[in-house]
């Protein structure tokens, strides 16, 4: 099973552009990954720029509309995330529960939909956009 942790960073709406953590909250950081890498489960990670640098898109009547960052009503932002392959949500949770995070940081654990999560015939019709070329999956 995938799982995707998904980091928020308290205090990470309100960050500068240029914002990075500092060298020792890296280094707890680099630790955790190094350990994720080596029990073999992580298949990806990436940490975000801060909110003030981004920008948002959003859909009303047919049409979009982008608004950039810094967003005034944001109280929580996502500041990065990583996708591990374990075998029980159980086991996703443990791996959570050992981020260096900080007293005011918060990470949400939610699994990725899989092919077989879909009912029978939205999966024939994906496995056949598949089989054409027309439709990639990610790893299953």
């Amino acid at each position: 099973m995938r799982f995707m942790m998904i980091m928020f960073p308290g205090g990470y709406e309100n960050a500068k552009p240029g914002t990075t953590p500092d060298l020792k909250a890296m280094e707890e950081m680099r630790k955790y990954n190094k350990q994720l890498h080596k029990a073999g489960v992580l298949l990806a990670l990436d940490g975000l720029h801060p909110p003030s640098t981004g920008a948002r898109v959003t859909f009303k009547g047919g049409k979009s509309k982008v608004t950039d960052g810094p967003f005034t009503e944001a109280k929580e932002v996502l500041g990065g995330y990583w996708m591990i392959q374990v075998k029980s949500r159980e086991e996703a949770l443990e791996w959570a529960s050992r981020i260096p995070g900080a007293d005011t940081d918060m990470v949400e654990v939610r699994r990725v939909m899989e092919l077989t999560d879909f009912p029978p015939d939205v999966q024939k019709k994906l496995e056949q956009e598949v089989a054409e070329g027309s439709y990639k999956l990610g790893p299953q």
